[in-house]
């Protein structure tokens, strides 16, 4: 589902930036850094995650994907200096494999991490996206998972300002007992912030 205007101007503004370097260094405390990983991240938006991922984290390569074309093109703008380490393809987070099919993308256990900032609440059927992240995460591969849930979507300023799909929203809890539906192991690696509004963790695919 597309961010409408309000929420594209919050994804680019600065405070969402500061946001998002505060998210990254939890992200470290809960699974550790990515040096010279292959890594994948669904709804990279502007690019400031993908790049947060790059030099912050460590990966070798990224591939991103958006829904948004528009975005897309911001983000290309963003990384040109890392030209060769991020490639970037608009499609669905529920269907890597035709997303990234200009480069052979998403297949089957191909990357060693996969990262979330904040988009599979905009996704109606979320469940699948986790299936898509378990599909494409070779075993032992983590996945990094920043999201809003279904409680702070209920506030009047989420519902006023911000759409959202309206049915099947996740609680906390209910998102990370989705996890190991689909081979995801968190563990305790989780935190809640503001009253269970924002869910942050890192899960880990298992290797059976």
């Amino acid at each position: 589902m597309l961010m409408n205007r309000v929420e594209t101007a919050l994804v680019n503004s600065p405070p969402r930036r500061w946001l998002q370097r505060y998210e990254t260094r939890l992200l470290v405390e809960l699974g550790g850094r990515t040096p010279g990983a292959q890594v994948a991240e669904i709804g990279c938006g502007p690019g400031y995650g993908t790049r947060l991922i790059l030099d912050r984290f460590g990966a070798a390569r990224v591939d991103a994907v958006d829904l948004d074309p528009a975005m897309i093109t911001r983000a290309q703008r963003r990384l040109r200096r890392h030209a060769g380490r991020a490639r970037l393809a608009q499609g669905s987070a529920t269907d890597l494999r035709s997303a990234f099919r200009s480069f052979d993308g998403g297949q089957d256990a191909s990357y060693d991490a996969v990262f979330d900032f904040a988009i599979i609440h905009h996704i109606p059927n979320w469940r699948d996206a986790l299936a898509e992240i378990a599909r494409v995460l070779t075993p032992g591969g983590r996945f990094y998972f920043d999201e809003v849930t279904a409680t702070a979507l209920a506030r009047p300023s989420y519902r006023l300002l911000l759409d959202h799909p309206t049915e099947d929203r996740f609680t906390a809890g209910e998102f990370l007992a989705e996890l190991p539906r689909h081979g995801l192991v968190v563990g305790e690696r989780w935190r809640t912030r503001i009253g269970g509004d924002y869910l942050l963790g890192v899960a880990t695919r298992d290797t059976d």
